[in-house]
C-alpha cells in the first residue's frame, strides 16, 4: 500500500495535468458540465479532510515548539509575499474583479499538495504538514484585511465577510475536526487504523477530482474571460520566479536548517487556489473573470512545481543555513 501511495505522489503533477486535460475535453464535448459547480465545495471538503488526515495531530505540539520555523513561515507568507503581491499588482489593469482574483489566489499559501511537492524537493515535509492548520487560520484571518488594504473602497463592494466565515467553518474547521476524530479512533481501533491507512492513498486522487470538477464546471463559462486570463499569466510567472527566493531569504534570516528553509521556499511559491475558489464564486458578478484568473494561476503553478522540485532541492547543501 505504501508503494501505491508513493507512486501516486511521485506522479501527481502528471495526474493533475491529466485531470485538467480530461476536464477540458469533457467541458467541450459533454453538455451541462457547468452543473458540476454544485460539487466543488463537497469535493474540496473531501480533499481537505484527506489532507488533514495526514497531519500528525499528536505532533502538533512539537510543531508549535519550532518557533523559528513557524516565525519564518508566517513572516514569509504574510509579510514578504504580500509586499511582492502589492508590487506586482501595480502592473495589473484597472479592473476590480481581475485584481481581486489575483489577490485572493496569491495571498493565500497552499496547505495540501505543497506538502508532497516539498517532500520531493528534499524539504522538511512533515514540519510543513504539521504547520498547515496555522497557515489556514492565519490566511483566513488576514485575507479580508489585505484585500481591503489593496483594493480600498472597492473591497467593501466586492467582498462580504459571510462567505469567508462559511468557507472557514465548512471547508477548514469541519474537515480538520473530522480528521482529528478519525486519528483518535484509529489509535484505539485496529479496524479504524487500517481504514485510515487506506484513506492515505486518496489525497492525490481527491485533488485530481477537485481539479476535474473545477475545470469542467468553469471552462464553458470562461470564453469572455480569455483576455483576463492571458493578462495575468506574466504576473503569475513573475510570482513563481520571485516568491520561492523570498521564502529562502527569510529562512536564511531566521537561520533555519536547510530542509526547513526549503519548506518555506516551497510554501511561498505554492498558493491555495482551489480553496479560495468558493470565496471567489461568492462574489457578485464573479463569472467568468474570477474563476478564469484563479484557474490560470493553478496551471502556471503546476508547471512551476516541476522546476521547484529540481532547483529548490539544490538549496542549502549544508545542515544549517549560514
Amino acid at each position: 500500500m505504501q508503494q501505491v501511495r508513493e507512486a501516486l505522489e511521485n506522479r501527481q503533477i502528471t495526474i493533475y495535468l491529466g485531470a485538467v486535460a480530461v476536464a477540458a475535453i469533457a467541458a467541450y464535448v459533454v453538455p451541462g458540465t457547468t452543473a458540476l459547480e454544485a460539487v466543488v465545495n463537497p469535493a474540496l471538503a473531501l480533499m481537505l479532510y484527506l489532507t488533514f488526515l495526514q497531519v500528525p495531530m499528536s505532533e502538533l505540539k512539537q510543531a508549535f515548539g519550532r518557533v523559528r520555523f513557524l516565525g519564518a513561515l508566517l513572516v514569509a507568507n504574510f509579510l514578504a509575499v504580500p509586499l511582492l503581491v502589492w508590487v506586482l499588482s501595480q502592473f495589473l489593469p484597472d479592473d476590480s474583479l481581475l485584481r481581486l482574483g489575483v489577490l485572493l489566489v496569491l495571498l493565500t499559501p497552499c496547505i495540501d499538495y505543497v506538502v508532497t511537492f516539498s517532500h520531493l524537493g528534499r524539504a522538511d515535509a512533515r514540519l510543513l504538514l504539521a504547520a498547515t492548520p496555522v497557515l489556514l487560520v492565519a490566511q483566513m484571518l488576514l485575507l479580508p484585511g489585505y484585500v481591503a488594504l489593496f483594493l480600498g473602497e472597492e473591497a467593501a463592494r466586492l467582498v462580504s465577510l459571510g462567505p469567508f466565515v462559511h468557507a472557514f467553518a465548512w471547508l477548514i474547521v469541519a474537515p480538520l475536526v473530522l480528521a482529528a476524530l478519525t486519528q483518535l479512533w484509529a489509535a484505539r481501533s485496529p479496524v479504524a487504523a487500517r481504514a485510515a491507512t487506506a484513506l492515505g492513498l486518496l489525497p492525490v486522487p481527491a485533488t485530481a477530482l477537485v481539479l476535474f470538477v473545477v475545470v469542467a464546471a468553469v471552462l464553458p463559462q470562461l470564453g469572455p474571460a480569455a483576455d483576463a486570463a492571458w493578462r495575468v499569466v506574466p504576473l503569475y510567472i513573475a510570482f513563481a520566479v520571485i516568491s520561492p527566493a523570498l521564502g529562502w531569504l527569510v529562512a536564511r534570516w531566521f537561520r533555519l536548517e536547510a530542509a526547513a528553509g526549503r519548506s518555506v521556499a516551497f510554501s511561498t511559491g505554492t498558493r491555495n487556489s482551489l480553496v479560495v475558489l468558493p470565496l471567489a464564486l461568492a462574489v457578485p458578478g464573479a463569472l467568468p473573470v474570477l474563476p478564469a484568473v484563479i484557474v490560470t494561476q493553478t496551471l502556471v503553478e503546476l508547471l512551476s512545481e516541476l522546476i521547484y522540485m529540481r532547483l529548490i532541492a539544490r538549496l542549502g547543501r549544508e545542515s544549517v543555513i549560514a
